[in-house]
């Protein structure tokens, strides 16, 4: 009988840290996708920024002067 509630104890402690196992697993598998597009988003965003600064203009155009009223 006790060794009956030993095995069925040590099966629940297992399936329990199998379960423990498989949730972390996939917290590392999200958190790497996560981590990725976060990554290909900066890349992309960096990338626009360099062409938008290579295409603008070195200096602003500087505002005509309004005219003065008589």
């Amino acid at each position: 009988m006790v060794e009956n509630s030993r095995d069925a104890a040590r099966a629940r402690a297992d399936l329990r840290f199998k379960k423990q196992e498989e949730a972390a697993t996939v917290r590392q598998k999200a958190m790497a996708e996560y981590v990725a597009e976060s990554d290909a988003r900066q890349a992309k965003t960096n990338k626009l920024r360099a062409l938008r600064l290579a295409n603008a203009p070195a200096e602003p155009a500087k505002k005509p002067a309004r005219a003065k009223k008589k």
